[in-house]
């Protein structure tokens, strides 16, 4: 995390003491978040970024800001300040007031807090743990993406102590939805499929990139299937993305033996990465940077 946050209308230190124990968001995970990707001093896909946590926010009663440029001058602010034009920014909207244990004096209806930091380095392929149960698909609030993170990070710490870097979540009816951070394909026969959002899946941004704005001169297709750890073994191969993550191909998967192989998700790949140069020049004369 780089040293500067924002803080509703401030550029703060992250030394510094400035939320107070009262605020009823911060102590139940009550507020929604996302995660972007800054490339050369741009937020790549924000209209989608900001659109999903406004459908979440209104999902968990969660007040929001609802004007996007109220909310995206203020990231910028933030980029430029930490000189992080190539970075991940994290932004969340946290409610303040609720519940029975609502703090004393003045605070607004919610707060914004956001931070940059260096993009992680992933490595090249991802071997995958299995969670039965990790996800409810048949839930009111499957697929949201809120700040209570906990049960999450609590697989993804176990999986790496395990041996393995992430973990693929099962529904209740024991078909695959995602990952604990990212959203999970195959591709078999010229076709890739990924669970659709009645699995219990969060709607990626860049799943959802894949899915609409993708089209591969090949002819390769993208499409919605439910899937079942069955398929995850027949497939020709395996890949999961996320907006930090980009794609990255699954070697191997607990209990499965999957074939490891990455054409369609090589060739996805530099699609993708097409498709975000053109967004950054489409935005350049937009935003300052």
């Amino acid at each position: 995390m780089h040293r500067l946050f924002l803080h509703n209308d401030e550029i703060r230190d992250a030394a510094e003491l400035s939320i107070s124990a009262g605020q009823t968001g911060f102590l139940t995970g009550w507020g929604v978040f996302s995660t972007i990707r800054v490339y050369d001093g741009i937020m790549f896909a924000w209209e989608r970024h900001y659109a999903r946590m406004k459908h979440d926010a209104q999902r968990m009663r969660v007040p929001f800001p609802q004007d996007p440029k109220f909310l995206e001058e203020k990231l910028y602010r933030l980029i430029k300040a930490n000189d992080a034009g190539n970075s991940t920014l994290r932004v969340n909207i946290v409610r303040n007031h609720g519940g029975l244990f609502q703090g004393h004096g003045q605070m607004p209806e919610f707060d914004v807090v956001a931070f940059t930091a260096n993009v992680y380095q992933w490595g090249e392929d991802v071997r995958l743990g299995v969670v039965p149960h990790g996800r409810h698909a048949a839930n009111e609030f499957a697929g949201v993406k809120y700040t209570s993170w906990a049960q999450n990070l609590t697989w993804y710490e176990r999986a790496h102590e395990q041996g393995w870097d992430e973990v693929v979540l099962l529904n209740e009816r024991g078909e695959v939805a995602e990952c604990t951070s990212a959203n999970i394909f195959v591709a078999q026969r010229g076709t890739v499929y990924t669970p659709p959002l009645s699995s219990g899946c969060l709607p990626g941004v860049t799943r959802a990139v894949l899915l609409e704005e993708i089209r591969p001169s090949s002819g390769l297709r993208v499409l919605e299937k439910t899937l079942v750890p069955a398929d995850l073994e027949a497939a020709e191969e395996v890949f999961i993305t996320s907006t930090t993550r980009e794609l990255l191909p699954v070697v191997k998967i607990d209990g499965l033996s999957v074939k490891g192989g990455q054409t369609a998700c090589d060739e996805l790949v530099l699609v993708l990465k097409q498709y975000v140069h053109a967004y950054l020049t489409s935005r350049k004369g937009s935003v300052s940077v």
